[in-house]
């Protein structure tokens, strides 16, 4: 799989005008993944992950530390995940989140790291979107 260069990630992650850099790589990715044998069992394994820390981050200060340090965490779940699965789909499927992810980790703001955080999901979203539509089962 072609990697994601860091430029990309951090328009992706950080820049609020980086919808299309978003759209295009996430297209590739989807495609890729779809190539490479991924199944949407897999990914949607790590993608409800995402989606409950996203529900929690959302919930208030208490909870947003708790989000936080769950996607933290998130980090030694997909590796173990990748490391479990079998092929190496969803290692490549990791090799492109977890970049992003430290994006998101690294960012010191509050305020940024939620609009970061949010972008995140919009990429793993479209990396789903994009799997299933190029025929990933």
């Amino acid at each position: 799989m072609a990697a994601v260069s860091s430029t990309e990630l951090k328009t992706i992650i950080t820049d609020p005008e980086g919808a299309e850099t978003l759209v295009r790589v996430a297209d590739q990715v989807g495609r890729q993944l779809k190539d490479s044998g991924l199944t949407t069992s897999q990914i949607r394994a790590l993608f409800g992950e995402v989606r409950q820390i996203e529900a929690q981050w959302s919930m208030g200060n208490e909870s947003r530390k708790t989000a936080g340090r769950r996607l933290i965490l998130l980090k030694p779940k997909m590796a173990y995940r990748a490391r479990r699965a079998s092929g190496r789909a969803v290692e490549e499927l990791v090799s492109v989140l977890d970049p992003a992810l430290d994006q998101v980790i690294q960012t010191r703001d509050p305020s940024a790291q939620d609009h970061n955080f949010k972008r995140f999901v919009e990429f793993f979203e479209a990396i789903l979107a994009y799997h299933k539509a190029y025929g990933g089962n």
